[in-house]
Parts: C-alpha cells; structure tokens; sequence
C-alpha cells in the first residue's frame, strides 16, 4: 500500500494546467498545434514530478499519481 505522499501546490496546479490544456485539445479535434500546447504542459508535469520526487525521497509514480488524482478531484470540485 502506498505512502501518504504530500502534494505540493504547484505540482497540483502544474497538473491543473495540463488538464485544462488536454480539454481544449481534445474540444479542438487533433492537430499538431492545438495539442502542443497540452504536450508541454505535460512534460513541464512530469520534469516537476521527477524533480520533487527525487529531492524527497518518494517514488516518481506514486507521486504523479497522487498529483493527477488530486488534481482531477480538484478540477471535479470546481466544475460541480
């Protein structure tokens, strides 16, 4: 069973970011350049992940996702 793994906020809100840019990607219909925007996002995500996860001495897929679940129930939160 996994750890408790502390979620720092700018991790949640990186990963807010990308989902919100996955949405319009897939509201636009694909294209190189309207799923750019969402790529990057994602790899800003997962560089942030292996960063904090390396500094903290927790494993990188149980914080990411930690991260993506957070962040889906916060993105849920808002929407309701």
């Amino acid at each position: 069973m996994a750890k408790d793994i502390e979620i720092p906020g700018d991790l949640l809100a990186l990963q807010r970011v990308a989902n919100a840019a996955h949405r319009e990607a897939v509201r636009q219909g694909y294209s190189p350049e309207g799923w750019r925007p969402w790529l990057d996002a994602a790899q800003r995500v997962r560089q942030a992940v292996t960063e904090h996860a390396a500094a903290a001495t927790v494993s990188r897929y149980e914080l990411e996702m930690a991260v993506k679940k957070a962040a889906r129930e916060a993105d849920e939160a808002e929407n309701a």
